[in-house]
């Protein structure tokens, strides 16, 4: 199937139930969203770089590939731009992060950065940033991009979780020709995730030819002990059935992949899996050596970074954000070119040209 990046489907076209009025809509979405050289679609103009800032990252972890991707993004951005930026790691447990939060504002930075978890138990903290006049930028910090009044955030940076989910399903539908069987992998007890997994299946259901086997509520933290037992059962009870998979997060893959090589499925599939997750290094070498993985649905985390750098500018000139909100990508072997995170171009050179100008284009 021209534009789907892996090949023609898995079945012989689409079922007799089938779904043409989803499927061309699917593949068509698919399409753009593994396009590989897209131009930037960003801001083209902006402030210029108000001069002397500095930012402080405060990290829910830096084991999180994610999280740290972002900070290097930030890093970067902030060198481009003239500041300085301090990393500073909440270690991933509550009390770290209150911590290191609190260390945050003492360091009286221009600006704190919230790297990949809700601040709201922090309250505390977000309150002293905001009574000493300290703008907070999130990442990952809330549902939706763009401001938020509860947590306090000058601008939320990521992708919008509605296209995560929509664009993870219709890979499946047009990967599949309108004719597959699927387990869907998720953590109910988080919200967020539990949203994603229910949108999710929405769109699955739009095509009457895919089948939702199983919904699988396996909790993050229990993944690498529970997923293997999981897979096993699954290929026991669907066995050519099952021929996708959908995960809230690529690291369901890492753990069902030693069941799936000892029950001897290949690891270009059945069952064909994509990750509606960050996109980590780690799902990247997966999907690039075809084991087990054969798509993920990535967040342009350096780009992320330099967006979040130039909100900042944004903020310490009184402009209102930039409303950026990075389109969903499909990252697949034949579309990576071996590269192990999603990073599209245009976006520094068109920073760098506001930040030097106010305009990105002369």
């Amino acid at each position: 199937m021209a534009g789907c990046g892996g090949g023609p489907p898995s079945g012989n076209g689409p079922s007799k139930a089938g779904c043409p009025g989803a499927l061309p809509r699917a593949e068509a979405a698919v399409r753009r969203a593994e396009a590989a050289d897209a131009s930037w679609n960003g801001p083209d103009s902006g402030p210029a770089a108000v001069p002397g800032k500095s930012l402080v990252y405060v990290a829910q972890t830096m084991t999180n590939p994610g999280v740290a991707g972002v900070a290097k993004g930030v890093e970067e951005a902030a060198k481009a731009i003239g500041w300085t930026v301090r990393v500073i790691d909440g270690d991933g447990t509550p009390a770290g992060i209150q911590a290191a939060l609190s260390q945050a504002v003492t360091l009286k930075p221009s600006g704190i950065v919230i790297g990949g978890f809700d601040p709201r138990p922090a309250s505390r903290q977000m309150a002293a940033a905001r009574a000493a006049g300290i703008p907070v930028v999130g990442w990952h910090a809330v549902d939706s991009p763009g401001p938020s009044r509860d947590p306090a955030l000058f601008t939320n940076v990521t992708t919008k979780v509605e296209d995560v989910a929509r664009i993870s399903a219709d890979w499946i539908i047009a990967r599949s020709g309108g004719d597959a069987g699927v387990v869907l992998f998720t953590d109910d007890s988080i919200p967020f995730a539990r949203n994603k997994a229910d949108l999710i299946e929405r769109e699955l259901a739009t095509c009457s030819g895919v089948r939702l086997l199983t919904y699988e509520n396996i909790p993050i933290p229990d993944a690498s002990s529970r997923t293997p037992q999981a897979v096993s059962s699954l290929l026991a009870r669907f066995g050519k059935d099952w021929t996708h998979s959908v995960a809230i997060n690529d690291l369901y893959f890492a753990d069902a992949a030693p069941a799936l090589r000892a029950a001897g499925r290949p690891g270009a599939g059945p069952p064909l899996n994509i990750g509606a997750g960050d996109g980590d290094p780690s799902a990247f070498q997966r999907v690039n050596s075809g084991q087990f993985q054969a798509a993920t649905v990535p967040e342009p985390l350096s780009q992320q970074g330099w967006q979040i750098v130039d909100e900042f500018n944004r903020a310490f000139s009184g402009q209102p954000a930039s409303g950026y909100v990075a389109p969903v990508h499909i990252a697949t072997a034949g579309n990576s070119r071996g590269a192990g995170s999603w990073d599209p171009p245009g976006y520094r050179e068109a920073y760098r040209r506001i930040w030097q100008t106010g305009e990105a284009h002369e």
